[in-house]
């Protein structure tokens, strides 16, 4: 009995020590990234600015140095950090529920809505620059939501309820709000190049305010994705085995749906759409920590922020004009989905 109650502890201690390390790593990303940027400002002067906010002492930078590093600089990395943090958990949230490894945040038409909804903001709204944050990724923000919503009632709808009608009616939903995308484009072309710009994905024009429009939503969704971790582990047992412990699978899956989604249009409205996040940072963290969610969970939010702030980091200095975020990170991803999608042969539903 001593044995058994003891036994725990080390599974504990690991996920702990492995947090911890992923924590560290990411505030050592986040440090780099706004030290290092295009202009030159020398790292020792920026790492001595941000010595001096936090301690009060005086400042080595001009204002409008010290503007590129908190205007410019800080509100970006942070910005990069909420997004994969948001993209990561919600690709891990997917997987579990789908029981799929190469289910993405985008699956159930969020990636539709939002470009509906932002094609349309483009071509029929005029440029509105009083608003304290802009119709784009309001709109965005509501178009991914409604995609989804779209999509559940849908799957609700039709003869049976499981995982597999949801997922066929998110197909239907997208394909849906792809051509509604396509036919309002065509009633202007001139702003194809912006459209298409957007759903590229980037942080080129982020600032505070798109970090306050994210922020509040992708912590409530993570705070509820890593409630709901330990209730993904034993979904993994089957449905039958999960009711015989007390647990409704159907809710279970409805909230943690509901929470990845909201994560997942959080980020698309700030971000645009940004591909393979969600299946690279979740596939990395089960090679090194495991199948247990509720390791899975809050290391995907901790390895998604840093995976994006690497790779936007690298979209801003890599070149002299800068790559479009979604571009990066499809060459980091797609390459690790044919592996995965190779090492999954023969075991897909």
């Amino acid at each position: 009995m001593l044995r058994a109650r003891s036994a725990p502890r080390p599974t504990t201690t690991l996920r702990l020590r492995a947090v911890l390390l992923a924590g560290l790593v990411l505030l050592a990303v986040i440090v780099l990234a706004i030290v290092v940027g295009a202009g030159e400002l020398g790292w020792r002067s920026v790492l001595a600015e941000i010595t001096a906010q936090l301690t009060g002492g005086t400042s080595p930078l001009s204002e409008r140095e010290a503007a590129i590093v908190w205007q410019l600089r800080v509100p970006r990395v942070v910005l990069a950090g909420l997004v994969g943090a948001a993209l990561a958990s919600a690709g891990a949230a997917f997987q579990g529920v789908f029981r799929n490894p190469l289910a993405d945040p985008y699956l159930l038409g969020a990636a539709a809505g939002a470009g509906m909804a932002a094609t349309i903001v483009v071509v029929l709204l005029p440029a509105v620059t009083d608003w304290v944050v802009g119709p784009l990724p309001l709109a965005a923000f509501a178009g991914a939501l409604g995609g989804v919503g779209l999509s559940w009632v849908l799957g609700r709808s039709a003869a049976g309820s499981g995982t597999a009608t949801l997922l066929l009616a998110g197909v239907a939903v997208a394909s849906f709000l792809t051509a509604i995308q396509t036919f309002v484009q065509q009633l202007n072309t001139d702003t194809i190049k912006q459209v298409y710009t957007w759903m590229l994905g980037g942080l080129n024009i982020s600032g505070w305010p798109d970090v306050w429009l994210a922020l509040p939503y992708i912590a409530a969704a993570a705070v509820v994705l890593c409630a709901c971790a330990r209730l993904l582990d034993v979904l993994a047992l089957g449905d039958a085995e999960a009711a015989s412990l007390g647990i409704h699978p159907g809710r279970v899956r409805l909230l943690v749906l509901t929470a990845a989604s909201l994560a997942t249009a959080a980020a698309v409205a700030v971000s645009g759409l940004i591909g393979f996040v969600g299946i690279v940072v979740p596939h990395i963290v089960r090679l090194l920590a495991g199948a247990s969610y509720r390791v899975i969970m809050p290391l995907s939010l901790f390895g998604g922020a840093a995976f994006l702030i690497v790779a936007d980091h690298i979209a801003r200095t890599v070149m002299p004009g800068e790559l479009p975020l979604g571009v990066v990170t499809a060459f980091a991803g797609a390459p690790f989905f044919v592996l995965v999608l190779r090492s999954t042969r023969g075991r897909l539903p």
